[in-house]
């Protein structure tokens, strides 16, 4: 995916807390639910930008869906937002 998604999914403060959240580990959607005062349609639709953007991934099991973290596009944007900034140490 393009920069231009993982940005706009990074722009929303309950995505950028679910990530924070599956740092610790996968979680299922209603366990994402629990931690939100919104409904389950709200949480479905950020973790489908999320998801959009490959900054998570879902696994099936069973009736679960169990979403976890995609690092490697954060470390894409991280360098990237580095390169951006440059290195000031040459002023």
């Amino acid at each position: 995916m393009g920069l231009q998604e993982t940005l706009k999914a990074l722009s929303d403060p309950i995505r950028r807390e679910i990530l924070n959240m599956l740092k610790k580990g996968r979680m299922s959607a209603g366990e994402i639910c629990e931690h939100f005062p919104v409904t389950g349609a709200s949480i479905s639709r950020h973790l489908s930008v999320l998801k959009d953007a490959d900054l998570v991934r879902d696994t099936r099991e069973g009736q679960f869906i169990y979403y976890q973290i995609n690092t490697s596009v954060l470390e894409e944007t991280m360098l990237w937002l580095a390169d951006l900034k440059g290195d000031n140490d040459n002023d």
